[in-house]
């Protein structure tokens, strides 16, 4: 697709969401664009709602559970459920997907959330997994080239709220990325993003 078209998308499938994992939906995207993380930590199987309305929107993903995914195998063995960290990946995924989809360009990194609180669980014969995102804040900064979202999330598991995390934010860099990885190079180590201060 063309980067015109990704930008009044509403909706994604999972083989969109695979192919921006490998940096190679967009046939003319920007230099510096946005990739979800790659299976199998892309934690998203569909975008079904996509809504921009100025500083303000909202996405919403989907997540099929299956018994044989790979947290279940080893968190923990004998008592199989989805790391509740993962549900959080999730929430930092789509809102990032929200920042590339409205506009920002660049590198997405988590910066953090205000709240987090669990009240289920995740099994083996659970069957969706759906993230519903309100972006109450978007700033796209232009001074720096950069942007951040921030959004409150609630997670259900086949339509039951187990999950609630507030002000996830993430913010879009310019200028971060490792793209010449495994080789040795200026941004082949990491630390604090912005030294300015230092």
């Amino acid at each position: 697709m063309r980067y015109a078209e990704f930008l009044e998308r509403n909706r994604f499938s999972r083989e969109e969401l695979l192919a921006l994992s490998q940096g190679n939906l967009v046939a003319d995207a920007p230099a510096e664009f946005i990739r979800l993380p790659a299976p199998p930590m892309l934690m998203i199987d569909r975008v079904v709602e996509l809504v921009r309305e100025g500083p303000r929107g909202r996405i919403v993903g989907e997540q099929d559970i299956g018994l044989t995914d790979w947290f279940f195998q080893c968190h923990f063995r004998g008592d199989p459920v989805q790391p509740g960290c993962l549900g959080v990946d999730a929430v930092w995924q789509l809102v990032g997907l929200y920042c590339a989809a409205a506009g920002a360009p660049g590198s997405g990194r988590a910066l953090g959330c205000k709240e987090v609180e669990f009240a289920g669980q995740i099994r083996p014969y659970n069957r969706v997994v759906r993230y519903e995102v309100d972006i109450r804040r978007f700033s796209l900064l232009k001074e720096s080239g950069s942007a951040v979202a921030v959004g409150t999330a609630k997670v259900l598991v086949d339509g039951e709220a187990i999950y609630t995390i507030k002000d996830a934010k993430v913010g879009m860099f310019r200028g971060i990325a490792y793209t010449d990885y495994p080789a040795r190079s200026p941004l082949s180590v990491g630390g604090i993003m912005d030294r300015s201060g230092s």
